[in-house]
């Protein structure tokens, strides 16, 4: 094993440049193309350079500590079988690109494709070089993403968006499963990294837990890779660019599922189980792929069918759990992937050259196109297992395992059959491609007249031909070497024998293919006539149809099933939601209390403070009002609120905690001061007396009474049982002894947040950064209530109208503030500066004493605040360029890139270091990077909270363009 960083950058630079494709002009087609070609053959050769490391049975690996506790690190890996993949995905991505800048055409954002089509490389690469199986998850679920957005890259076209969502929906489902069964592997073995998992086969095989593990891993590698019953995916995906069916349908998408099994073929196969469930899928995928595939008239829909039939092949051998049908399925996904990819270059070709891939439409292309002709033919001989193509040698290899015994079943005895059988349907439907589009006549309606295209549209095709050839008649000294290193990744060093001769005399499977090729010919010759002017498919097979099948059962489960939960506890008021949450906590809660028993804590009043319990009181009292007046009068239960806050905050001083008692006063202030500015949109309430109340309100209420009762006192219970225990040492001990050694602070607090819970504080600040916007994005929506209470503002422009019609509409609301705010209106903006001055000390002395990020953040956005409660919107954003977005996201970046920093130095995610700096006149100053992350959720908190308040702001500027009144002209 090689430790090598080489692998870092083979994974993430695909996404790099993807960001950087995103930001050129949409008319920069050559300069996209040139930057995604460059890209994907450096990572080529890169990928080909490290051929000696992972050769008989070497491999690359690179550990980058992030959970290390947890076992959760980013580990890369490459052995022979992931260098193989990767070298299809990076060789055969390039020459997609190629082919992609002629095909595409000058009308189409092609950024976005480049773009799209480069994360999904990435993705790809993740999948097959990550060595940790949690990372492996996470790459999977992102080319579920990435094909979507490719799949519907045209997504004004319907056809296309059915596809994306069918292929997302299905592989995203698969994805769940899959990480369901990692982490059953995770709990069996104690660990994820892939080599633990690898080196425990026959732990999982032998534990209780195989039977769940290995059935949700397989319905995650089924689904991607569109095994029966989850093939109906990606016959539909087909309305995909060719380039992307061309890439994701060849060498990567559809692979990623059998590069799987294959992987954890080690782990998981040899058990009647496995040979069960896996032979069955892979049988029936097989044969029924290729079936379906010979009564497409579309070429696109052929060779999707086509790909589910050899990709059941591949299956199939797996299944077997024999090491030479191992080699055989991994030979044959190599050959695959080049003949298909160049089919589908073919299938473009022709589309873009005869302006239709509809079958019945095309014909004599032969005479109009040899070059193309002849490369689409050879790669469809190769696709139907005619001699001297590399895939006569793999199907080959299929047969001689086909008829050998595994297993004492129903299987294992019809498998040689089937294998006939699907390759006589293989040869068919070849024969039916070539002579149905290339031979014949020329049709008098083809929507074109086609003619070659540029060279270098063939190019990669042409490549991918050769590639063909050259392994079919020289196996052993092309791809042998390439063949053994990645199967022996697999296998171990005890490798089965095998031979890539093309000659191995005449035997059982040279008479199964010359068998399959005359059943093939004859069965086109039978069904010639039909296929011409069929539909797709006999009759009584048409109402299998994927998109039909996947439809109905979307609409069986969006109707049906989710309408009968809906009916059952949906609801559009949000107070029967948090009822029904409130109740479910509860009843969870009182559920383990009578299960564990519940704690009997001595309740001692000797040392009770009577001021402090009166202050209690007072808070007690005031979070009851506040509850009470909450549904007529908000501004009371707002003041009440803040009263109930206030306590809060005076018992945190009390209890010397000052760093949280000075967040919570700011956290306060904001806070009231956004919800006051909010309340003036809501309607009025009327309220009701109490003898006008019916009885089902008044049932309600008592309910709703009891329920945040019982709620409360169940957490103040809790609360009390927590803090009045005294266990032998708790987590604290640990901060108060290690914060300043090896956090580098005084303030415990501040380097809890920034240092040893740093990541908690990271996730935390993601998630303020989504409800900013996701706030500002429904106040954009929002409109006022016709009958809310009147704004100031509205008032003032009434009784004004008449003096001063003749003034515009924005010296009125400049004014505004002026004339019912006006000493309080100058005073805030005097404080403006100082307020700044407040933060940044706030945000500089938090590491050692009370302050930090949050609290600065905080600070800064209330002296933003009182700026537009002072001046008006209008004024405070003609003269301030607040940019809230843009400090949310450096906050952001900022925070990532202290985490990131970590790595360079060898340490996990966002490990921090403290060290004293000596600066003249001042002397020795604590510096920390954890200086560096507050900074960043000092920013990130600053914008989101003004990005919220800009939200609620707008809306008075909305209010009053909606109430404008009329000038005295119009009025005259």
């Amino acid at each position: 094993m090689i430790e090598s960083a080489i692998l870092i950058p083979l994974v993430t630079i695909p996404f790099v440049v993807s960001l950087i494709a995103l930001a050129l002009p949409s008319n920069a087609r050559n300069t996209e193309a040139w930057i995604a070609g460059i890209t994907a053959l450096g990572l080529f050769i890169l990928t080909a350079m490290q051929y000696p490391a992972v050769d008989d049975g070497g491999a690359i690996r690179h550990n980058i500590e992030w959970v290390p506790q947890l076992g959760l690190n980013m580990t890369f890996r490459m052995d022979g079988f992931a260098w193989l993949f990767t070298m299809l995905i990076t060789g055969i991505g390039f020459l997609v690109v190629i082919y992609a800048r002629y095909y595409m055409s000058p009308e189409d954002p092609v950024p976005r494709f480049y773009a799209f089509l480069l994360a999904f490389m990435g993705s790809m690469l993740g999948v097959v070089n990550s060595g940790n199986l949690i990372q492996l998850v996470v790459f999977w679920e992102l080319t579920s993403v990435f094909s979507f957005l490719l799949i519907g890259y045209w997504y004004h076209n319907a056809a296309a968006r059915d596809g994306a969502r069918m292929a997302l929906t299905i592989t995203a489902l698969g994805g769940l499963c899959l990480l369901a069964g990692i982490l059953l592997i995770g709990q069996v073995v104690g660990s994820y990294d892939l080599d633990t998992v690898l080196a425990s086969g026959s732990m999982i095989r032998g534990h209780k837990l195989y039977v769940p593990i290995l059935v949700l891993v397989l319905i995650g590698a089924f689904t991607k890779s569109a095994q029966f019953p989850f093939h109906v995916w990606l016959p539909n995906a087909m309305s995909a660019p060719t380039p992307v069916s061309a890439y994701l349908h060849s060498a990567t998408m559809v692979k990623a599922g059998v590069f799987l099994m294959t992987r954890l073929w080690p782990v998981l196969a040899g058990t009647p189980e496995w040979f069960t469930i896996v032979g069955l899928a892979g049988m029936a995928t097989l044969l029924l792929g290729a079936f379906f595939a010979i009564f497409q008239q579309d070429i696109k829909g052929l060779l999707a069918y086509s790909t589910i039939s050899h990709l059941g092949l591949i299956t199939l051998l797996l299944s077997l759990g024999s090491p030479l049908g191992l080699v055989a399925a991994i030979f044959h996904m190599a050959n695959h992937a080049t003949f298909k990819a160049s089919l589908f270059m073919a299938a473009g070709i022709i589309d873009h050259e005869a302006g239709t891939r509809d079958m019945r439409k095309l014909g004599g292309l032969f005479s109009l196109m040899p070059v193309t002709a002849t490369l689409a033919m050879v790669a469809s001989a190769a696709m139907a297992g005619v001699p001297l193509l590399n895939g006569f040698l793999s199907k080959e290899m299929f047969f001689a395992e086909a008829i050998e015994h595994h297993a004492d079943s129903i299987l294992d005895t019809a498998a040689p059959y089937v294998a006939v059988l699907a390759s006589a349907f293989a040869v068919t439907y070849s024969i039916r491609f070539i002579h149905g589009v290339f031979f014949g006549k020329i049709p008098a309606d083809m929507p074109k007249h086609p003619h070659e295209p540029p060279f270098f549209m063939r190019l990669p095709a042409m490549l991918l031909v050769l590639i063909c050839l050259v392994v079919g008649i020289l196996p052993g000294q092309t791809i042998g070497g390439y063949l053994n290193s990645a199967a022996m990744a697999v296998l171990g060093p005890e490798m089965p024998e095998y031979s890539l001769s093309i000659w191995h005399g005449f035997n059982v499977p040279l008479l199964m293919s010359v068998l399959a090729l005359v059943a093939g010919i004859l069965l086109y010759g039978i069904l010639k006539t039909y296929l011409a002017t069929s539909e797709e498919g006999p009759p009584y097979f048409r109402e299998l149809k994927g998109q039909r099948i996947f439809e109905r059962v979307m609409v069986s489960v969006s109707w049906r099933w989710a309408r009968l939960l809906e009916s059952w506890l949906g609801t559009r008021r949000l107070q029967p939601q948090l009822r029904l949450l409130a109740f479910i906590a509860l009843v969870a809660a009182v559920l383990a209390a009578t299960r564990r028993g519940v704690p009997h804590p001595t309740l001692s009043l000797g040392n009770m403070d009577l001021l402090f319990t009166g202050l209690w009181a007072i808070g007690i009292i005031c979070a009851i009002g506040a509850a009470y007046q909450a549904k007529y009068h908000r501004l009371y239960a707002l003041i009440l609120m803040g009263g109930a806050g206030l306590v809060t905050c005076i018992s945190f001083i009390w209890l010397s905690a000052p760093d949280l008692a000075l967040t919570q006063l700011v956290v306060e202030v904001v806070t009231t001061v956004l919800i006051l500015l909010g309340l003036r949109w809501l309607p009025k309430r009327i309220e009701q007396n109490y003898d006008g109340v019916s009885l089902e309100t008044r049932l309600r209420r008592g309910r709703d009474m009891l329920l945040a009762v019982g709620c409360g006192a169940g957490t103040a219970f809790l609360a009390y049982v927590v803090m009045v225990r005294q266990p032998p040492q708790t987590i604290a001990d640990f901060f108060v002894e290690n914060a300043y050694e090896l956090g580098g602070g005084r303030n415990i607090v501040n380097v809890i947040l920034v240092d040893f819970r740093g990541f908690d504080t990271f996730g935390e600040i993601t998630v303020l950064g989504i409800v900013a916007l996701t706030v500002f994005s429904l106040l954009r929506r929002f409109r006022p209530a016709p009958d809310n209470i009147d704004s100031p503002e509205q008032q003032l422009l009434q009784s004004r109208h008449t003096a001063r019609s003749d003034e515009s509409e924005e010296a009125e609301t400049a004014s505004i503030a002026d004339e019912y705010l006006y000493m309080p209106s100058v005073i805030m903006q005097w404080l403006f500066p100082v307020i700044i001055v407040f933060a940044f000390y706030l945000f500089l002395r938090g590491h050692d004493a009370p302050g930090g990020g949050f609290v600065a953040g905080i600070a800064m956005a209330a002296a933003f605040i009182l700026q537009y409660m002072a001046a008006g919107t209008r004024w405070v954003e003609e003269r301030l360029r607040v940019l809230p977005v843009r400090w949310m996201g450096m906050g952001l970046l900022v925070a990532a890139a202290t985490g990131l920093g970590a790595w360079v130095f060898g340490y996990p995610f966002l490990t921090s270091h403290a060290q004293y700096i000596e600066l003249t006149l001042i002397g020795k100053v604590p510096a920390a990077t954890a200086l560096i992350f507050d900074f960043g959720i000092f920013s990130l908190v600053m914008g989101a909270t003004v990005l919220m308040l800009i939200a609620i702001a707008h809306q008075s500027i909305r209010k009053l363009r909606a109430a404008k009144l009329p000038t005295a002209q119009e009025n005259a």
